[in-house]
């Protein structure tokens, strides 16, 4: 009983492995070929056929292929019916079967009766037959899973290789939310072409007509690597046609598997403004981080966070996460240990202002690289506080300095930003007496100490774009201080990236400045924003901050653009500054002086506005504005 039981398990283990069904398709294909092939050769008759050897001859080849179609995995469910890699193993065995039964026929085909090109004819017509039956079930099995009519008529934009996986993807799922229906491509070689079943279209600027044509509701964009001024342009051709847009995940988070290529999202303005594709040196960073003991300042914060979690990612042999604010080094724990228990010595509770404390922690947990992050940023309230700024992005940094070149730390990368390239704010100067301090550390001759200067980062903390959307939700107005500022722009994962390739590349006492493309004009993102939200939001002129440029620079007076290593990133030599250089009685006269001058101002401007002179206002709903 048990041995019966036994062998039923078997042989239904057996047969649930192989395809049994299209095995026996195979081996009727395999019989009628070759009666057909002798039926062919004695011209539409079997006048001098030997049955029993025929017999025998299909017998070889049923069992040939089975054989042949095991060992090749043509019936183990290993391939997509109908993929071609399920017709590479097809061709191989059937090629096999061919060469079996084909050398008896041509050695003794007088003797058994059998025509000696039979194999060659039947071998062709067995390798068609097997072909269409898979051709023919690959076809069904799409069909059957075509999106259903509830599913999102959409156009995709991109016909190569992205733009075709993904079209093979929404068509063979019967509960993707889209359906594409059509394709649009630049590219004048790929007019007509056509990617499982769908065709391309036109070209992007005949968007607007075949969004009509087709009735598509949304336009998917489908390119690996397009850029913001790609991105921009797409976006305005699709506003036009009225189209929703959609874009995939990064190429990097696809492959790497965060992130699969169905999960579409709505276009943002981060696309629009910030998105600067990144080509990372892995083998150079790794060098300088993976199995390093790393210590990050300032790792709450927006920059700081995304630099653990990137730094993470190349094997760090210990990674310091330092910050004053616990709730915000609970969230950066949770992102990358998958906890916020904070009971464990990767994250760091301590100020920068603090220098014994700073000095104690470099001198116990000796770490071998230093990411300095820790800043005050926003303009205006150091304009008002200009110690602050003294405190923390002066003494501050010069702590966190001196306790790492006593730590005898290998590489120091200081975080700076663009105002400190011909410096007019607080905020700028501060962060120039910070780069030049690091150059002066570098000066002693004892690791690598050097600063990476970049512009605004989207989505950071405070920072623009959530300002505005901020305002956009809460009915408005925005505010725009002048009609014609701009600003450079990266997201913050694009330029953290080029932070941690800018140390594994940085010379000692240099300033490394991130290229950050051109700079975009404020007011085109708040128009863009307001348009992408849909709502009557009014833009209101407030006027320049004190000390705030109307253009931002990267690169400062004397500074040579000199790119030898990277293209987006500009090797400057820093000037040292002693720390016994720092004049703090100097930095209180100059901004005391300051701050009442921009007092005087302001009331000046206030009684001009009580006057009647007000600040224009521009009305923009839908992309349309009219100053009121």
């Amino acid at each position: 009983m048990s041995s019966s039981a036994g062998n039923g398990t078997t042989l239904r283990s057996i047969r649930a492995g192989i395809r049994v069904y299209q095995y026996l398709f195979d081996a009727i294909a395999w019989i009628l070929a070759i009666v057909v092939a002798i039926w062919l050769r004695y011209e539409f008759t079997f006048r001098d056929t030997n049955w029993l050897t025929l017999l025998a001859i299909c017998v070889v080849a049923v069992l040939v292929q089975l054989g042949a179609g095991l060992i090749l995995n043509l019936y183990r469910r290993r391939y997509q019916v109908g993929s071609f890699d399920e017709v590479l193993s097809l061709t191989g065995s059937v090629a096999l079967t061919f060469v079996v039964i084909a050398l008896p026929i041509v050695i003794f085909g007088n003797e058994l009766g059998i025509p000696r090109s039979t194999a060659l004819i039947a071998a062709p017509l067995a390798f068609l037959a097997m072909a269409l039956t898979r051709y023919f079930r690959r076809v069904a099995i799409e069909r059957a899973s075509r999106p259903t009519d509830a599913a999102t008529p959409v156009l995709v934009y991109g016909a190569g290789f992205v733009g075709s996986s993904l079209i093979k993807r929404m068509r063979t799922d019967s509960k993707s939310r889209f359906n594409p229906i059509g394709i649009i491509d630049d590219a004048p070689e790929q007019a007509n072409a056509v990617r499982s079943g769908v065709k391309v279209l036109g070209k992007g600027e005949d968007l607007a007509r075949i969004a009509q044509n087709t009735g598509a509701t949304a336009l998917v964009v489908a390119i690996a690597r397009a850029d913001a001024s790609m991105l921009q342009r797409i976006s305005d051709q699709a506003a036009e046609a009225d189209l929703r847009v959609l874009v995939m995940p990064p190429l990097d988070d696809i492959l790497e598997g965060r992130r699969g290529m169905g999960d579409l999202r709505d276009i943002s303005i981060e696309d629009i403004v910030g998105r600067h594709p990144v080509d990372t040196d892995v083998a150079t960073v790794a060098g300088y981080l993976t199995d390093k003991r790393v210590l990050v300042t300032g790792a709450g914060g927006s920059i700081g966070a995304e630099l653990c979690r990137q730094i993470a990612k190349f094997g760090p042999a210990e990674l310091m996460m330092l910050d004053r604010d616990e709730s915000a080094l609970q969230a950066v724990q949770i992102s990358i240990a998958g906890h916020g228990l904070l009971h464990t010595k990767d994250v760091v509770l301590a100020d920068i202002r603090d220098a014994e404390a700073i000095r104690d922690l470099m001198a116990e947990r000796r770490p071998q690289v230093v990411f300095h992050a820790a800043a005050l940023k926003h303009l205006p309230m150091l304009e008002q506080y200009p110690d602050e700024a003294w405190k923390t992005n002066v003494l501050g940094s010069l702590n966190v300095l001196e306790a790492a070149f006593a730590a005898d730390v290998e590489t120091f990368v200081n975080i700076s930003t663009d105002k400190a390239a011909n410096p007019t704010s607080v905020l700028g100067h501060s962060k120039r007496l910070a780069e030049r301090l690091t150059a002066s550390v570098a000066a002693r001759g004892k690791g690598r100490y050097l600063s990476v200067r970049f512009g605004n980062v989207l989505g950071s903390r405070g920072s623009m774009l959530p300002t505005f959307t901020a305002l956009i939700e809460a009915g408005g107005p925005l505010t725009v201080t002048h009609p014609d500022i701009t600003r450079y722009f990266m997201t913050i994962p694009e330029a953290c990236q080029l932070v941690v390739q800018a140390g594994g590349i940085g010379r000692p006492g240099e300033v490394l400045i991130l290229d950050m493309g051109k700079p975009v004009r404020i007011l085109d993102v708040a128009k863009r924003m307001i348009r992408m939200s849909g709502k009557p939001i009014e833009i209101v002129y407030t006027g320049l901050r004190p000390h705030e440029k109307l253009h931002e620079e990267l690169i400062g007076v004397g500074e040579q653009d000199d790119r030898p290593f990277h293209a987006k990133i500009t090797h400057a030599q820093g000037e040292p500054l002693e720390p016994s250089g720092l004049d703090k009685p100097r930095w209180d006269a100059h901004w005391t002086g300051e701050h009442e001058r921009n007092l005087r101002e302001h009331r000046r401007d206030d009684n001009d506005n009580m006057a009647g002179a007000t600040a224009p206002i521009m009305r923009i709903q839908s992309g349309r504005g009219t100053t009121q």
